[in-house]
C-alpha cells in the first residue's frame, strides 16, 4: 500500500510537471511570435531576452543580429551597455552601506560632495528617489543628480566606486561578465549600437560611468544578480522591502528602481536608454516573475517614455504580462486594419492601457515613418469613445502622445490638424493642478499654444519652466528659453 500511494504521489508530481511545462512552451510560442513582431516594429537589430521564475530560467532567447555588417546573432555572452539599469545596482550598493552603518539615508547629500551644490534639506533618499527637484521629497522627476551618489558611495565606504562594485557585488556572485565602462579597450563580445534614422545606421557607445549609468553586462549575469536579490544575499529583506517600495504612495519610484501597481498587481522595474542601446529589468514579486531585456538600439525603451514612470506603456511589458501573467492569450497585442471599439471584455482596464501604448509608439515611430500617424490617430479615437471619462485616466504619457502627433502632423506638411485640442488642454490643465511647476506638462502645453499661434498662453507655461526654482536645466529648459527669447 506504501509503495502505491509512493507511486501515486509521484505520478500526480509527473502530471502537474508536465502541465506545467505544457503552459510554459505555449506562453513561449506567443511571447516569441510577439517579440519579433516588436522587433520588427521598432527595427531593433538584436534582442537578448530572459525570464525567470522562483530562481529558475523559464524562458531565455536571442534575437537578431549584435553586429549586422559581419552577421553576427545575439548570444547568451552577447554583452551590452546597461545604461540606467546600473541604478539598481547603485542602490544596493547604498542600502549595503546602511546595513554597515556607514552612511544614512537622512544624511545632507552636501556632507559628501566636495563642494555643496545643492540645497541643504536635500538628503541621500531624496536624490535615491529622484524626489529632489521642485517641492524636495514631494514630487518624481527623473534626475541626473542621481550620479551624485558615486561621491556618496566613495566617502562613505572610503574607496572608489569601482571598487566598491566589485568588492560588494561582482566578486561575491561571480560576475565576470559585468563591469563599468571605461573605454574601448572592452568593447570585444559586445553588441554594435545602431540608430534609426534613414533606416538602421551605425551608432557609437557611450563610454564612463557613475552611479546613473555605465555597466555593462549580459543575460546570464543578470540573471544571477536577479537571482542574489531574490534571496536576500546582496542585501537583507527589510532593505530590500524599502529599496522596492516607493518613497511616498503617490510617486513611481523607491531607492534606484521604480515601483508601481496595476490592478492590484506590484511590479518593480528599471529601465536602460542610451541613445544607440536600450534595456528593461521587470519584477513581479508576487509571483517570483522576473523579466529582462537588452536591445542595441534605443527603441525598446524611448518611445514609451519610460522616464514617467509607467511600464504599462511599453508593449514589451504588456506582451509578458498578458502571457506570463494575466493568461490572456486570445488578445492580440498589436492593433492593425480594422479594429474592434468594444472593450475588451477580460480586462478593459489592460485593453485600454494597451491600445494607448501602441498609439504612443506608433506616433513615435511616425517621426521615421509618417505612414504610421493615421493608425495612432485611429487608436485615439477609439480610446476616447469606449473610454469617454478621459480625466480619470489622463496622464503625462496621453498629453505627450497627443502633443507629439501635432508636431508629428505640423512636420509631415499635412496642414492644419485640429483634433484633440480640448483633450489636449484639459489633460493639460489636470495634470498642472496638482503639479503647477511639472516641467514636462508646461513644456507640452507652451508648445501646443506656440504652434497655434496664441502667445500669451505659450509665454505662461514656458516662464514658469524657466521660473520654477530647484530645478536642473535640462531640454525642456531650453526649449523654454529658446521660445522667450526669440518671443520677448
Amino acid at each position: 500500500m506504501k509503495f502505491i500511494l509512493q507511486i501515486s504521489i509521484l505520478l500526480l508530481f509527473l502530471s502537474g510537471y508536465s502541465q506545467e511545462k505544457e503552459q510554459l512552451d505555449k506562453q513561449a510560442v506567443q511571447f516569441t511570435a510577439e517579440l519579433l513582431e516588436l522587433k520588427e516594429f521598432f527595427q531593433i537589430p538584436g534582442l537578448a531576452v530572459s525570464i525567470e521564475k522562483e530562481g529558475t530560467v523559464v524562458y531565455q532567447n536571442y534575437l537578431g543580429l549584435a553586429d549586422l555588417e559581419k552577421s553576427i546573432p545575439v548570444n547568451s555572452k552577447t554583452l551590452f551597455p546597461i545604461a540606467s539599469i546600473t541604478k539598481v545596482f547603485s542602490g544596493v550598493l547604498i542600502m549595503k552601506l546602511v546595513e554597515q552603518e556607514k552612511l544614512s539615508l537622512n544624511d545632507a547629500i552636501n556632507n559628501y560632495l566636495p563642494t555643496p551644490i545643492v540645497a541643504d534639506s536635500i538628503l541621500v533618499k531624496h536624490v535615491l528617489s529622484h524626489t529632489s527637484q521642485g517641492n524636495v521629497g514631494e514630487a518624481f522627476y527623473y534626475s541626473s543628480r542621481f550620479g551624485l551618489l558615486t561621491k556618496v558611495i566613495e566617502k562613505a565606504a572610503n574607496k572608489s566606486f569601482s571598487q566598491v562594485l566589485q568588492d560588494e557585488i561582482l566578486t561575491p556572485l561571480e560576475l565576470t561578465n559585468t563591469f563599468l565602462l571605461k573605454d574601448s579597450t572592452q568593447i570585444a563580445g559586445m553588441a554594435r549600437p545602431y540608430v534609426l534614422n534613414n533606416g538602421i545606421e551605425n551608432g557609437f557607445i557611450e563610454y564612463g560611468f557613475s552611479t546613473s549609468a555605465g555597466i555593462v553586462s549580459n543575460i546570464s549575469d543578470l540573471a544571477r544578480f536577479n537571482k542574489a536579490l531574490d534571496n536576500n544575499t546582496l542585501i537583507s529583506g527589510n532593505s530590500k522591502t524599502l529599496m522596492f517600495s516607493s518613497f511616498k504612495n503617490t510617486l513611481p519610484y523607491g531607492f534606484g528602481i521604480f515601483n508601481q501597481t496595476f490592478e492590484g498587481l506590484n511590479m518593480v522595474w528599471a529601465y536602460g536608454q542610451y541613445d544607440f542601446y536600450s534595456g528593461l529589468f521587470l519584477k513581479i514579486p508576487s509571483k517570483g516573475l522576473t523579466l529582462t531585456i537588452l536591445a542595441n538600439n534605443n527603441l525598446l525603451s524611448d518611445p514609451p517614455r519610460l522616464i514617467y514612470g509607467d511600464a504599462m506603456s511599453s508593449l514589451f511589458v504588456l506582451s509578458f504580462l498578458k502571457n506570463y501573467v494575466f493568461n490572456y492569450k486570445h488578445l492580440k497585442l498589436l492593433e492593425n486594419g480594422k479594429i474592434s471599439n468594444q472593450k475588451n471584455i477580460e480586462s478593459p482596464q489592460f485593453f485600454r492601457k494597451k491600445l494607448l501604448a501602441q498609439a504612443l509608439s506608433t506616433s513615435f515611430m511616425a517621426r521615421i515613418n509618417p505612414k504610421n500617424l493615421p493608425l495612432s490617430i485611429k487608436l485615439l479615437k477609439i480610446v476616447f469613445t469606449a473610454y469617454p471619462d478621459y480625466l480619470e485616466y489622463a496622464d503625462l504619457n496621453l498629453l505627450h502622445t497627443l502633443t507629439f502627433i501635432k508636431e508629428a502632423v505640423f512636420f509631415s506638411g499635412l496642414g492644419d490638424f485640429n483634433d484633440f485640442d480640448i483633450q489636449i488642454e484639459n489633460i493639460g490643465e489636470k495634470l498642472l493642478q496638482n503639479e503647477p511647476n511639472n516641467p514636462y506638462a508646461n513644456v507640452y502645453l507652451g508648445s501646443y499654444y506656440a504652434r497655434k499661434g496664441i502667445n500669451e498662453k505659450a509665454r505662461f507655461y514656458f516662464e514658469r519652466i524657466v521660473n520654477a526654482r530647484n530645478f536642473d536645466t535640462n531640454w525642456y529648459t531650453r526649449e523654454a528659453r529658446n521660445w522667450l527669447n526669440q518671443n520677448n
